[in-house]
């Protein structure tokens, strides 16, 4: 029998070939991500000591940042040899065109003590005193600056000042690497610039002769409560661990894609076996007449179905290593610091070869299986191949009730607000599409094939009647392609609901011509002050807020304030100003609080001006009950809280004043504040929803492949239909059907099958993302389904287009024997 496996398995090699792509293509994904994640890994502690190459102890707050009084007190310490203080912020460089330089920029505090300095440098020094800078190479040489020259930096502390340039550095490839520029300065230069209160850690280093464990036990007693202090070695260990934690949810992020992948090419699997096994009931019948048992047929189907899996998961693993090449070079070419070089291990390899030849076998289990229960001398005749095989009526009544089990799921996750519903409803859709797919298909393809009917005759007449033929088969061809389809309707979906979301929360909270956004951070303390200065501008709001005794204060400007507000319970909204503020219903109501009625907020005395309506729901996260909201004038706001910052300020012209002298002016204003953005409408909504269009490319780049496989599955179950058919298709060229029309007969065959597994899939996604939309709206937002008909659409054509292309070559397959050796065909 093992013999004779080998045998049939080269002679069938050609049917079988599009069936291992399949697994080829989804082990591939599997092992280039893998290999991918164990090269950034292996990059990761590589750079993880990096910054502490003379670091012996290092000092942690808990929870606060460490005072640089702490820091003179562990330099005191004896047995230190030198001790600094260091963070990590964001600030901006202005380059010397007088605007700053583009990207999100690193800002570090670098030790000043030789002792401790652990960068490495290309020109120049490192600082010794405040007031002196250093940057990265490529910076310094895009703007052409000079050391010695001054260089303006400026961060959430205020505009931009100079600071003379000593040195350039190189980061490239560390985790200060993201893209932008790398500041490093003096410590209290550092603190100054980001507006901080303290460092993140204090680095030490420990005398000549002097035990580690033992300083590590000095510092910590005179560090106090609060405060750990860690070995260099814990330094790296901690550091790695994050590293790899992030890692590890990344790989995990991909992974979820390469078990859609592994899935779909499990479906494509299971129905090529089942066409394949069904082709050779004759072939099985004769091997049980001659003494096979069911048993030998069965292991012999496995053992095949083994040596496929395990050939094509070798060629999987090969092709994951080209495609874990090309994802580290993209993420080179878009400066993103991940990539780590190539990494292919003993175990990422095993386990795929496992993986690969496990989902074959197991895919192939069931075919086979039903391969064997043919009687031996029913099997030697035409009737025996069961071609027409209907699905059983438990199935479709199992089918029929996950399926209704998963709608219901999805039209009550909006109402009780549960996100686990709204996967549990998918997954339950997809498995009642599955198993109620033998009667829903077909009847799909009827109705969609009646254009086709009217449009090209008995031709395509023909052709929905192959593709109804077997339900079973064509229901399994379908579920593959609803799989891929499906989730990228749902992402496309969600992503244009949200996005519409966002846009209207715009429209309906931001009521100016221009935007100033903290770029990584707050505004700094002046900018608003500056802003307002200016005679071209007419309102200056800087959106602020304040949680106090389970109450949101908030910033509010009284020509702007009727935008967020939806009713007016009482008083005159037109009285905002000093002294006076506007208490939110719900508040109202709870504090027994009227128009008139003097409240104390943060321990001074204010008068309620008006009782207004809530302008939403309460949006998840905001310590404070819906409602709970007090809007004060800016002035007061400041003088309760006048470190509070925000990272948004709204600014519109004056009166008589054009957009454009108003953007001049404002411009004017921000070439010293290197970390603001300044932006209309139109921008700051391109900015909000950048995210999700960069989230939905990436998404569906990573499903792509998922589509393909299951387009692979098309072509291959119209390859094996066309190799079931040889006789039949003979027959019909025989009596007149030209080449042309064999070709159209096929492609509608195909686009039937793609069509209606696209049309099923692009209905699930948009019922999950309805589901998913329900629940966002319900736990805060103003969220609803929007359905991208032009997405949609461009969906359902590419999916026709793939399958025209997928019946090419069964189309040349059908064609290439003469008619009278086709018919003489067994």
């Amino acid at each position: 029998m093992i013999r004779l496996t080998l045998r049939t398995m080269r002679a069938d090699a050609v049917r079988l070939l599009l069936s291992a792509l399949a697994v080829v293509l989804g082990v591939a994904f599997v092992a280039g991500t893998l290999i991918f994640t164990d090269g950034m890994k292996a990059a990761a502690y590589a750079r993880a000591g990096t910054f502490d190459r003379h670091t012996d102890l290092g000092v942690y707050a808990e929870k606060v940042p460490i005072p640089p009084a702490l820091v003179e007190r562990v330099r005191a310490v004896d047995g230190v040899r030198a001790a600094d203080g260091e963070l990590t912020g964001t600030a901006g460089v202005v380059g010397s065109d007088g605007r700053p330089v583009l990207g999100f920029a690193v800002l570090a505090a670098i030790p000043t003590d030789p002792a401790l300095q652990s960068y490495d440098v290309v020109a120049g020094r490192l600082p010794q005193r405040p007031g002196e800078l250093v940057l990265d190479a490529p910076t310094v040489a895009e703007e052409g600056f000079a050391l010695g020259a001054p260089v303006r930096v400026g961060g959430s502390g205020g505009a931009a000042r100079p600071y003379t340039l000593v040195g350039t550095v190189d980061v490239a490839g560390t985790t200060r690497d993201v893209g932008g520029p790398f500041i490093g300065l003096a410590g209290p230069d550092a603190l100054a610039v980001g507006a901080d209160k303290g460092y993140g850690r204090i680095m030490v280093a420990a005398a000549p002769g002097v035990s580690t464990a033992e300083l590590a036990d000095r510092v910590a007693a005179v560090a106090g409560a609060g405060v750990t202090v860690k070995t260099r070695q814990a330094i790296l260990d901690d550091a790695v661990d994050e590293a790899v934690r992030d890692l590890r949810q990344f790989n995990l992020f991909l992974l979820m894609f390469a078990a859609v992948a592994v899935v779909v090419a499990g479906f494509v699997i299971a129905n090529t076996f089942a066409i394949v096994l069904a082709q050779r009931t004759r072939r099985t019948a004769l091997l049980r007449l001659v003494g096979a048992t069911r048993g030998q047929v069965f292991r012999a189907a496995l053992l095949e179905a083994a040596g496929i899996g395990l050939a094509a998961s070798a060629l999987g693993v090969l092709a994951g290593t080209g495609l874990a090449v090309g994802m580290d070079a993209l993420m080179s070419a878009f400066d993103v610091p991940v990539a780590g070089g190539l990494t292919v291990t003993a175990p990422t390899v095993l386990l795929c070869l496992l993986l690969g030849t496990a989902i074959t076998v197991g895919a192939a289990a069931a075919p086979a299986w039903q391969g064997t229960r043919v009687a031996p001398v029913a099997a030697l005749t035409d009737a025996a191949v069961q071609s027409t095989r209907r699905a059983g009526r438990v199935r479709l009544a199992v089918g029929a009730l996950v399926f209704a089990a998963g709608v219901a799921a999805l039209v009550g996750a909006g109402v009780v607000g549960q996100v686990v519903l709204v996967a549990a409803g998918g997954v339950l859709s997809f498995f009642g599409i599955v198993l109620f797919g033998p009667v829903l298909v077909p009847a799909l393809v009827r109705v969609l094939g009646w254009p086709a009917r009217r449009l090209f005759g008995a031709t395509a007449g023909l052709a929905v009647a192959n593709a109804v033929r077997n339900p079973r088969r064509i229901a399994a061809t379908a579920a593959a392609l609803v799989v891929g389809i499906g989730l990228v309707s749902a992402f496309v979906v969600g992503a244009r609901s949200v996005k519409s979301g966002i846009e209207r929360a715009v429209d309906q909270q931001i009521g100016v011509d221009f935007l100033v956004t903290g770029i990584g951070g707050d505004l700094p303390p002046t900018l608003a002050a500056e802003l307002a200065a200016r005679g071209e501008l007419g309102v200056v709001h800087e959106q602020r807020s304040r949680v106090v005794d389970r109450v949101e204060l908030r910033a509010a400007h009284p020509a702007l304030v009727r935008r967020t507000l939806t009713a007016v319970d009482s008083g005159d909204v037109g009285r905002l100003g000093p002294g006076r503020v506007l208490v939110h219903r719900e508040l109202a109501r709870a504090r027994g609080w009227a128009v008139g009625d003097t409240v104390t907020l943060a321990g001074r005395p204010f008068t309620v001006a008006a009782v207004v309506a809530s302008d939403g729901p309460a949006l998840a996260g905001i310590p404070v009950p819906a409602g709970h909201v007090v809007d004060l004038v800016d002035a007061d706001f400041a003088r309760l809280f006048p470190a509070e910052r925000g990272y948004l300020a709204e600014v519109d012209p004056a009166a008589g004043v054009s957009a454009g002298q108003a953007r001049e002016a404002i411009e004017s204003v921000l070439s010293r504040y290197p970390t603001v953005n300044l932006m209309d409408q139109a921008a700051y909504k391109k900015m909000l929803t950048g995210t999700v269009d960069m989230l939905l490319a990436f998404v569906t780049a990573l499903l792509g492949l998922a589509v393909v496989i299951a387009l692979v599955g098309v072509a291959n179950t119209l390859t094996l239909s066309v190799v079931e058919r040889t006789r039949e298709n003979a027959v019909l060229r025989a009596v007149g059907l030209t080449r042309g029309r064999m070709r159209a007969m096929l492609a509608v065959e195909a686009v039937l099958m793609a069509l209606v597994g696209a049309v099923l899939g692009v209905g699930l996604g948009t019922g999950v993302s309805a589901g998913a939309m329900a629940v966002v709206a319900r736990i805060g937002g103003d969220f609803t389904l929007v359905l991208p008909w032009d997405q949609l659409g461009l969906i359902l054509g590419v999916a026709v287009l793939a399958a025209l292309a997928a019946s090419v070559l069964p189309a040349r397959r059908a064609l290439a024997r003469p008619v009278v050796e086709s018919l003489g065909a067994e």
